[in-house]
């Protein structure tokens, strides 16, 4: 681990390939696992704002979850998240025409009809942020059904902090980024 700027980073994120493999998980990200996308305070109200417009990209079944528990809950853990539809998959979830997985919330961000493209923790995965008193800690999120995006990651040579490029720049700002860089840069001319 290291530091930069108010964050803790894990060195598995500068060690470690990744690249989503949707053809071979089907996006299951989004549908398996016993919670909601997390989301942060902020993005609560965002979700409330943008609900309107994003209905039109969302299945039946998400939207009558969002309108039953509204467009954010609080799940067990005390923290925000995306709802679920029947205790499964994410109520934000559509699906294209190969059966796979994708956000509705990109998918009307995609179409211009919002300007935000989705929840921070989605566009970051599989690195997980977790906010601290006095720093941010930086994680790389294992999951036995992103083997086969480790695996494509290794052939491709695309080291995780690469892969989230723009949503690291997106969380934690361009000047963090570029350090960031440099870091790995270094780290790697030391191996």
């Amino acid at each position: 681990m290291f530091n930069l700027g108010n964050t803790i980073v894990s060195d598995e994120i500068l060690e470690n390939e990744f690249v989503c493999n949707l053809d071979a998980c089907k996006g299951a990200c989004c549908i398996d696992g016993d919670a909601g996308a997390p989301l942060e305070d902020s993005e609560t109200e965002i979700l409330v704002d943008i609900y309107a417009d994003v209905r039109p990209f969302l299945r039946e079944e998400g939207i009558k979850a969002i309108e039953e528990q509204g467009a954010f809950v609080k799940g067990e853990d005390g923290e925000w998240e995306t709802p679920l539809i029947n205790k499964e998959e994410c109520a934000y979830v559509i699906y294209s025409e190969k059966g796979i997985a994708k956000c509705g919330i990109e998918e009307a961000y995609n179409n211009g009809a919002t300007s935000w493209r989705k929840p921070i923790s989605c566009h970051l995965y599989p690195v997980r942020t977790r906010d601290y008193e006095s720093f941010t800690a930086v994680n790389y999120h294992k999951w036995e059904i992103c083997d086969p995006a480790c695996t494509l990651g290794i052939e491709l040579s695309v080291p995780i902090y690469i892969f989230v490029k723009e949503a690291l720049i997106r969380k934690f700002g361009e000047s963090w980024y570029k350090e960031l860089e440099l870091i790995a840069k270094e780290k790697k001319s030391t191996e």
